[in-house]
């Protein structure tokens, strides 16, 4: 069974899911951010592929894809890196990228080795539903990943019912229109879009991202939804602090407040 499937199934509320950029603040950090984020008990990660025109990232993501393709990341290195994770790594992983990267290494080669190295699902942000349905779903479903589908508070309600009804995994609620980045609160506008969402009674889980960084909105996010994905705040905190474990740590006290 894929994990994030096993995921939902064993627990469906206040998921928690980080994401990083591979290659930031160190080229080769990638196993050692995983390690942490699995012992101090995050449900699951996504590994940000850098990528030097980032539109949907605002400044801090945007600054850590910088310093990443500095150090050299690459897909084509972020695969090795990820070779032998799943000896110890047992929590889902996603790989979240751009199109561009992916298609230069080429799609049926990225969901293969994807699959080789046993990541769970992709997101790609600037992937156009209606081309992943008649160019890109079938090899997806062939190598058993997850084609993870945002939708904002603009999404018509007759395009998040197609895209529960084609894809699995879970729906990524974008908490606005905006670019990533952490906020303080979150208004009544945006908790009426996560109530709108969840009224729809889809059939995918809901995890919502872009703007978590504190209590009150991991709180609100997760109220009507099954979780929160959080990554401009961790990302912070990841060049913040010596080593990736005392970040995480620094990142879960920041959540209590």
């Amino acid at each position: 069974m894929n994990r994030i499937t096993r995921l939902f199934e064993e627990n469906d509320k206040k998921i928690l899911s980080i994401y990083f950029t591979a290659g930031y603040p160190n080229l080769g950090d990638t196993f050692s951010i995983l390690s942490s984020l699995q012992e101090n008990g995050i449900d699951m990660a996504e590994i940000g592929i850098p990528f030097s025109d980032p539109m949907a990232d605002g400044p801090v993501i945007q600054h850590s894809a910088d310093v990443a393709l500095r150090n050299g990341m690459s897909l084509r290195l972020l695969f090795e890196q990820l070779k032998e994770v799943r000896k110890t790594i047992r929590i889902p992983l996603i790989l979240m990228g751009y199109l561009n990267p992916i298609m230069q290494y080429g799609f049926e080669r990225f969901c293969r080795d994807c699959a080789a190295t046993g990541i769970d699902g992709v997101i790609v942000p600037d992937l156009p539903f209606a081309d992943y349905i008649t160019d890109y779903k079938a090899i997806a479903d062939q190598y058993g990943l997850k084609m993870i589908m945002l939708i904002t508070p603009e999404t018509s309600e007759t395009r998040i019912r197609l895209i529960d009804e084609h894809t699995e995994g879970f729906i990524y609620l974008v908490s606005s229109a905006s670019t990533t980045g952490a906020q303080q609160v979150f208004d009544e506008g945006k908790k009426d879009y996560f109530k709108r969402v969840a009224g729809m009674k889809l059939r995918n889980p809901m995890l919502v991202g872009f703007g978590i960084s504190n209590k009150a909105t991991l709180d609100a996010a997760s109220e009507k939804t099954n979780g929160a994905i959080i990554g401009s705040r961790f990302i912070q905190l990841l060049g913040q602090n010596p080593n990736p474990d005392a970040a995480v740590k620094a990142f879960l006290e920041a959540l209590q407040k």
